[in-house]
């Protein structure tokens, strides 16, 4: 296996083999391939995002109303992740919620149940997922479609941002301790503006949302990184829900 820098090819094929149940041959695990996957993390919304906000649409031009159409909108991105960022969301908040030392905290967010405060988390944010998406799906199936889309991309931006260099994983092994770091910064913030310029051409309040999620995941990622001492994967993956919520929200305000 080369050692050197990792193709674009090659981390495309790590963003979707890690962060997608999409059938990729993962043809390098190692800190080049990590960096210039994630670094693709916001190429895995766009397609994540397409498909849910679709899925969202064709429910409403069969009859059915906004609420099932938003339903289908956050479902299908739970699929096609195997539901691990909601997972990561749910372990994030019973650590941080347990007020326990950091190394107890990591261990209560590696045990396979969830606590309560994972359970109110969970519940919370997918009735704000769904309702923005009703909202925005009643005011028809384009601004519903866009808005999967958009939440989807902000959600990838957050991870791309999360893995950037300086922020240390918080345990040596895991998914988390390959990416922690791997993206340069000025990749991670070239990424992050790139697909703020791409979603903001179509509609500048889509801008607007990523970068409000984007922040929204920042704060997530610090407050972690000073709780638990690093990130992990679940950390990723409540960042990358978090981001999704408040995208969510802020268009809903913005166009709603």
């Amino acid at each position: 296996m080369d050692a050197g820098r990792a193709t674009t090819g090659e981390g495309l094929r790590f963003a979707f083999g890690t962060l997608t149940v999409i059938p990729v041959r993962v043809a390098r695990w190692d800190r080049a391939a990590a960096g210039r996957g994630m670094g693709c993390a916001p190429v895995v919304g766009l397609a994540v995002g397409a498909v849910a906000g679709l899925a969202g649409a064709a429910l409403l031009m069969l009859g059915a109303g906004p609420l099932l159409a938003a339903v289908a909108a956050v479902a299908v991105p739970a699929a096609l992740t195997r539901g691990l960022h909601l997972d990561g969301l749910a372990d994030v908040a019973d650590g941080l919620g347990s007020g326990r030392p950091a190394d107890e905290a990591l261990r209560i967010m590696k045990q396979s149940d969830i606590g309560p405060f994972g359970v109110l988390t969970l519940v919370l944010v997918l009735l704000a997922q769904v309702a923005a998406l009703a909202e925005l799906y009643g005011a028809g199936w384009p601004l519903g479609a866009a808005g999967a889309l958009v939440a989807a991309v902000a959600a990838r931006v957050a991870l791309t941002l999360g893995a950037r260099a300086g922020v240390p994983a918080a345990r040596p092994d895991g998914l988390g301790a390959v990416v922690a770091g791997a993206v340069p910064v000025r990749t991670a913030l070239l990424v992050a503006a790139l697909a703020v310029v791409a979603v903001g051409v179509v509609d500048w309040r889509y801008g607007v949302a990523v970068v409000a999620a984007s922040c929204a995941a920042e704060g997530l990622v610090r407050r972690c990184r000073a709780r638990f001492g690093g990130v992990t994967g679940d950390v990723f993956g409540a960042a990358a829900e978090s981001a999704a919520t408040v995208a969510l929200l802020a268009l809903t305000l913005a166009l709603g």
